[in-house]
Order: C-alpha cells, then sequence, then structure tokens
C-alpha cells in the first residue's frame, strides 16, 4: 500500500482524540481517518469522569489563548448538529472565583495583568466587595479575590465528547472498538518512521500519521517509540455534596486551601489535589471518601459556615493525565520519529482544550504547521532542553 494512501490512526477516541478526528475532516473533508478505541462505553475515560469546566484564569499566555478560542467554541457547540439533532452541553458562565491569602496576593496579581492583556474578562476584588458580592463567605484570612466575568464556567464533558464523536463520524471518521498494542516502525538516517498501528485483535493498521491521545495510558504509546513521555495516571474523586445552605451566585471556587466546589444541579460538586507525598501513580479508581471527613467538609465549613450541615451524597473517582514534568500539555511532533503526533499530559485541562488542539494538530497534520494559534510552546522539546514551561494556576 502506498504510505500516502493510508489513514491517520488516532490511538484513542476520548475528547482529545475525537476533538482531533472532527478537525480534520471539517479541514479537509474525506481526510480518512481511523480513531481507535479499547472502550466505546467510556466507563473509565478520563473525558466521562471530568468535572468538565472551562476558564480563562491562567498564568501562561498560551493556555490563555487556548482558551479564549475554547469558550468560543463551547458557546457555539450548534456548529456539531449531527441530521437536526443539536446537541446542548449545558454549559454555564458561572465563572471561577480564585481566593488569595496576603501570601498568593502579588502572584494572583500578576496572572490577571496577563489574563487582562489577552482581553480576559476577569476582576480582582477586595474583601469588602467580596463580602457585598458573596455574603456566604467566610473571608478572615483572605487577602484579595479573582472573578471571571464571563467566559468561565462549567458544562457537561460527557455531552461534548458524544458531541465530537458523533459529528466526526457523520464526516466520515471511522471508529474501531478494539486495543492499540504496539506501532511497526522503521528507522532513516536515525529517524523513526510509523508504519502501522497493531490491535489486540490481531489486525494491522497502515497509516500515514499516528496520534497519541492515549490520556493517562500514553506513555506506554511513546514507549512503542522509544520515547519517554513523563505522563502519568493520578486519582482524583469528585464528591457529590447536599446542603441546605443557599449560596446565591455561586461560582467555581478556588479556596485557598486548593479545594474547589462550585453548584451541580440542586447541590454541589468538589474536589482536591492530594498532597505530593499521597498522589500515587494509577490509583484504583476508588473515591477518596476518607479525605471528605477528615479534610473537605471541615475546610469548606469553615469557609462557608452555612456548609456545616454539608453532607456526602456520593463520589467518584476518574485519572488526571498527568504531564509531570510541567503540569501542561504536550503536543507536536517529536524529533526521533517523523509522524507520531502528541496530544497529552493536559493535566486536568483537556475538556476545556479540546477545541483549540483539536484545530491546531488537525493543521499540523494536513499543512506540516499551525495556522491559527501557535501551540509550539507545548512542543515535547522543552522536555529535552529542561525548559518547563510553569502554569501557576493548576488545580
Amino acid at each position: 500500500m502506498n504510505p500516502d494512501s493510508s489513514p491517520i490512526v488516532i490511538i484513542g477516541g476520548g475528547v482529545i482524540g475525537s476533538a482531533i478526528a472532527y478537525f480534520l475532516t471539517l479541514q479537509q473533508p474525506g481526510c480518512d481517518v481511523v480513531v481507535v478505541e479499547r472502550d466505546p462505553t467510556y466507563a473509565r475515560a478520563s473525558s466521562a469522569l471530568s468535572a468538565s469546566s472551562i476558564r480563562q484564569q491562567f498564568s501562561t499566555d498560551i493556555n490563555i489563548q487556548i482558551s479564549a478560542y475554547g469558550i468560543g467554541f463551547l458557546r457555539n457547540v450548534g456548529t456539531l448538529a449531527c441530521h437536526g439533532d443539536v446537541p446542548d452541553i449545558g454549559l454555564h458562565e458561572g465563572g471561577y472565583l480564585y481566593l488569595a491569602t496576603q501570601a498568593g496576593e502579588a502572584t494572583l496579581r500578576e496572572n490577571h495583568a496577563l489574563q487582562k492583556q489577552h482581553g480576559a474578562d476577569v476582576a480582582l476584588l477586595s474583601p469588602q466587595q467580596l463580602a457585598e458580592c458573596f455574603p456566604w463567605l467566610a473571608l478572615q484570612d483572605v487577602a484579595l479575590g479573582s472573578l471571571g466575568l464571563s467566559g468561565e464556567g462549567w458544562f457537561d464533558g460527557y455531552l461534548l465528547l458524544t458531541a465530537l464523536r458523533k459529528k466526526a463520524q457523520s464526516q466520515g471518521v471511522r471508529y474501531v472498538a478494539d486495543e492499540a498494542v504496539g506501532l511497526d516502525t522503521a528507522a532513516s538516517n536515525g529517524v523513526l518512521h510509523v508504519n502501522a498501528v497493531r490491535l489486540q485483535s490481531g489486525n494491522v493498521l497502515p497509516c500515514r500519521h499516528a496520534v497519541n491521545a492515549g490520556g493517562p495510558w500514553a506513555a506506554a504509546i511513546a514507549g512503542w517509540a522509544g520515547i519517554d513521555l513523563p505522563v502519568v495516571g493520578k486519582r482524583r474523586t469528585v464528591f457529590n455534596l447536599a446542603s441546605p445552605a443557599a449560596l446565591p451566585g455561586c461560582p467555581l471556587l478556588i479556596d485557598t486551601s486548593g479545594i474547589w466546589l462550585r453548584p451541580e444541579g440542586k447541590g454541589f460538586i468538589c474536589g482536591f489535589a492530594p498532597d505530593a507525598d499521597s498522589d500515587a501513580d494509577f490509583a484504583p479508581l476508588e473515591p477518596e471518601y476518607a479525605a471528605f471527613e477528615d479534610h473537605i467538609w471541615p475546610t469548606l465549613a469553615e469557609r462557608i459556615p452555612g456548609f456545616e450541615a454539608l453532607r456526602m451524597q456520593g463520589a467518584w473517582a476518574g485519572y488526571y493525565e498527568m504531564n509531570t514534568f510541567d503540569h501542561n500539555a504536550i503536543v507536536g511532533l517529536h524529533p526521533a520519529c517523523d509522524n507520531l503526533v502528541f496530544a497529552n499530559g493536559f493535566s486536568g485541562h483537556g475538556l476545556q482544550q479540546c477545541p483549540a488542539v483539536g484545530r491546531g494538530v488537525a493543521e499540523l497534520l494536513l499543512t506540516g504547521r499551525y495556522q491559527s494559534l501557535d501551540l509550539s510552546p507545548l512542543s515535547i522539546e522543552r522536555i529535552a532542553r529542561n525548559a518547563p514551561l510553569l502554569e501557576k494556576n493548576v488545580i
């Protein structure tokens, strides 16, 4: 088979892989794309287990630019309509509210200045202003707040994934229910070329490009090409809460403790980032129930006095595909392989970043370079240079 006539094979059919497939066939109708997804139910997929939020309050230029495109895409998700079926992902622009103590005030102001340079609709609020806007908050230790006035909020991530997948399929993308288990490669002048993706079923998919969209399992895929990718699965628990206390105008709250909280239906959901020492790789996907009683409830009750009567209704756990190098996405080609493209390590930001990354990777594959937004700051080469792209606002 002529390599140029082989399909682009995407390993991983979650929200990143499906966004790339959608944009490939949008930008080049008729483009031959195959997505390999081992679990079409997405029972353990990060896309389906996410808290599904989007913000503009990042501390790096590229992440702010990615989110600016992302919110526009989510607002116009009707472009993913299929056969008259218009998706509704339940986008609610309730904003993010970051609280900072005196120790974190300077960082919040520095981040805000960068966000405003990029046109983000974010306001800094004094403790008095916070008390006027959110009288249910206890602010004794708070020096400053940062509130997204628009362009931030939450949505249904599973419905976004479903809409992207259906639209991609309607544009000709083929989804294969199988598991990738290896790559057939050949070397020329010290550079690898992927000729095919091998599947657990025994089938072999010839490809002109392969895309690693393997989520938490991306490092294994990279390893088939001899590439060390610093991506692991980190368990994160989301707790479903009920409270008799009403919190009018409640945004997605980022407490000074690192605990986050947002409305969900008639109640709330919340979560936290474990201490680094206890943050094991690929811990079993069992919710960390003890953390609620020991840490979350006491902390939230102190921040929101009305939450003394808070009750946990349930919980679930999923994996962040954590880039342990700098907690930012790894996107693009590796110099050791001329046709294996990476889209990994989103560290909890995959759902909100999938529109811009899907568009950018499609441009790279079809034209050889980024056309709309230069994603080269996310290149894997920064790891070899030991030049981390540090994001201060990691949740």
